[in-house]
Order: structure tokens, then C-alpha cells, then sequence
């Protein structure tokens, strides 16, 4: 087997599990994971934040979102701009209107003004004690970290249900270690 094939079986097993969860126990782990960030504040507030509109089953950010709105910060969302590309940020505020993208993701308008974050909530299917992430394969958070990070000191913060900790993720030369990660029932810091 190949870096590809592993990462695709891990998907397929995370992606599965994750399916099978209940709406309680994402209720549940949305309320975790606000509780952890308020005890462990891996950012200082206020800062720019971006983070991510849920989708399918992963976990529901939009509290900590609402959280961190309370606490001042400028807010974010990803918007995808072609394939092969980073990221751009748009400002978002919690009830600001959002339009389809690619991939079944919401983003804010064209409208709203490009900004770069200080901080990235960053989704993921699993995550390892290393602080190598597997995402869903495009590479868009990994080119868009390396980015953001040869211009400025930036904060890549992994968001999951503490289930999707795994003992190894397979990663390549191109991909991106988290600083943090962040789950219902866990933190922790990636030195």
C-alpha cells in the first residue's frame, strides 16, 4: 500500500464512524467543545478567527462561532477559489446570509471583504498526537496553512469529536501540522 491508499482507507473508516453518531451525542460534543475552548483559550481574544460551516456530519462549530463572536473576534469563513489554490477568508457574522460553493460548502458573499485570519479552525477526519491531520483529501487547508504561514505567525487549530484522536495519520511532504487540537472532551498543543 501507498500514502494514498492509507489515507483513503482512514477516510473511510473515519467517515463511517462518524455516521453512526447520534443527534444527542453531537449536541453533546457541540457543547463540549465550547467548554474546552472557554477552560483552555488557545487564542487570545479578540483576534481574527476563521472558522467553517458545518457540513454533513461534522462537528457543529457554529456555538463556538457564536462564542467567540461574544468575545469580540472578527470571524471568517473559507471560501474556495479554484482547485489547486489556498483558501480566501471572508468576513462572516453570526445571521450574516450564506451562498452555496463548491463541495456542499457555505460561504459569505463576494460581497463581504477578504481578510486573513490570525486563527484557523480547521476541520478533519483524524488527527494523530503528532498533530498530523487527515482531512477529505483536496489539500485546500494544507496549501492554505503553508501559505499563511510564510507570511505571518498564524494558529491552525483542529476541531473533531475526541474519537477521531487516532494513534497515526499518514501524511506526506505537502501536508501541514496543527498547533492545537481541540475536541468535546480534550485540548491539546502541538509543540
Amino acid at each position: 500500500m501507498n500514502l494514498n491508499d492509507d489515507k483513503r482507507i482512514l477516510r473511510g473508516t473515519m467517515l463511517a464512524w462518524r455516521g453512526g453518531l447520534s443527534e444527542e451525542e453531537r449536541r453533546a460534543a457541540a457543547a463540549g467543545l465550547v467548554e474546552r475552548w472557554r477552560y483552555e483559550q488557545p487564542v487570545e481574544t479578540p483576534a481574527v478567527v476563521s472558522g467553517f460551516w458545518p457540513m454533513a456530519e461534522e462537528l457543529d462549530i457554529r456555538p463556538l462561532m457564536m462564542e467567540l463572536a461574544n468575545q469580540g473576534c472578527q470571524l471568517c469563513l473559507p471560501v474556495v477559489v479554484a482547485r489547486k489554490q489556498p483558501l480566501v477568508f471572508r468576513a462572516w457574522r453570526p445571521g450574516d446570509p450564506l451562498e452555496a460553493g463548491v463541495f456542499g460548502t457555505l460561504h459569505p458573499s463576494p460581497r463581504r471583504e477578504v481578510i486573513e485570519p490570525e486563527a484557523l479552525i480547521v476541520p478533519l477526519l483524524a488527527v494523530d498526537e503528532e498533530g498530523w491531520r487527515l482531512g477529505y483529501g483536496g489539500g485546500f487547508y494544507d496549501r492554505t496553512i503553508e501559505a499563511l504561514r510564510a507570511r505571518k505567525p498564524i494558529i491552525a487549530i483542529g476541531v473533531a469529536f475526541d474519537e477521531q484522536l487516532v494513534p497515526e495519520v499518514p501524511h506526506g511532504p505537502g501536508d501541514q501540522r496543527l498547533d492545537w487540537l481541540l475536541t468535546d472532551k480534550r485540548a491539546c498543543a502541538f509543540v
